[in-house]
């Protein structure tokens, strides 16, 4: 077809731009010139002879032509554009075949890096699956360790105290002192509720620690109300082989103690103040008191 056949060629003139700048009459003259070497006459052993040289005319008379000329160099150029532009995607399809090759090749290298990672991970998930077999075995349930017990019973932050963290002139009335001989069987923090939730509501035991053994062994009992405070002051409480003497704790406000066969005990009440629970002034008062109730 005279659409698939390059005129230019045939007639052995340059295509493309270069052709499109020729003059008719160099058209011409290679045209004759091809003509001398194509013609059936000179060649009578090549069966074609005839059908090149007819090839050759056909591609004269459209060169010939001005107008089939201009169409048949605009498509010309149109076919060499095409030709680039697949020539680009044709370089660009290759280039993105080269990349995914390099990245497939990158993939199944090995890379100690990727391996160690791997390997992580399968440990990682393994772990983890086994966590959830151990969680679903035993209920998810966890034993909480028992909380250390202490010696004595610490007591609350009272709302009254004082900004300086002392106690409260209204907190230290309901406040008792608690005092007994250190043998047999001991009082505990939860006998003492017992004995003394009989006047009131008690807020908090504390039993003094002794690193040393002593004679003596004190507590201090905050009760809720003052009236209970002062019920139970007026009381022997406790055993009678090891009764419990009971001070307000503060001595000046002592109430009087109890009276035992008619006879009244006296106590000095103007002994000095303490400054802590356990003291050598107040000491030497318990002892008096309690050599008093024994000749009782």
């Amino acid at each position: 077809m005279d659409a698939d056949v390059d005129h230019y060629v045939v007639l052995g003139l340059p295509s493309g731009e270069e052709g499109a700048k020729l003059t008719e009459q160099e058209i011409t003259k290679a045209y004759k010139s091809m003509a001398l070497k194509l013609h059936p006459d000179k060649n009578r052993d090549n069966p074609d002879a005839h059908a090149n040289f007819h090839r050759l005319k056909t591609s004269y008379e459209i060169l010939k032509d001005e107008k089939a000329r201009k169409l048949f160099d605009d498509l010309i150029r149109m076919r060499e554009e095409k030709i680039r532009r697949q020539s680009f995607q044709d370089a660009k399809r290759r280039k993105m075949v080269s990349d995914l090759e390099e990245r497939e090749r990158s993939a199944f290298a090995y890379d100690p890096h990727v391996k160690a990672r791997t390997e992580e991970e399968r440990i990682a998930r393994q772990f983890k699956e086994e966590v959830a077999r151990i969680r679903a075995k035993f209920g998810n349930k966890i034993t909480s360790p028992a909380p250390p017990t202490h010696h004595k019973e610490k007591s609350r932050t009272s709302k009254g105290n004082n900004k300086d963290g002392s106690i409260s002139e209204e907190d230290r009335e309901k406040m008792l002192k608690v005092s007994w001989d250190n043998v047999g069987d001991d009082y505990t923090a939860q006998r003492l509720r017992e004995i003394f939730g009989e006047f009131g509501k008690v807020e908090d035991v504390v039993i003094m620690s002794t690193k040393k053994k002593k004679k003596k062994r004190s507590a201090l009992i905050a009760m809720a109300s003052k009236d209970a405070a002062l019920a139970a002051t007026g009381n022997v409480l406790g055993d009678l082989s090891n009764p419990l003497l009971v001070l307000p704790l503060d001595p000046v406000q002592a109430s009087p103690l109890p009276t035992f066969s008619g006879a009244q005990i006296n106590v000095d009440q103007e002994e000095p103040p303490l400054s802590k629970f356990v003291g050598a002034g107040y000491q030497s008062f318990e002892d008096s008191v309690l050599e008093k109730l024994k000749k009782v």
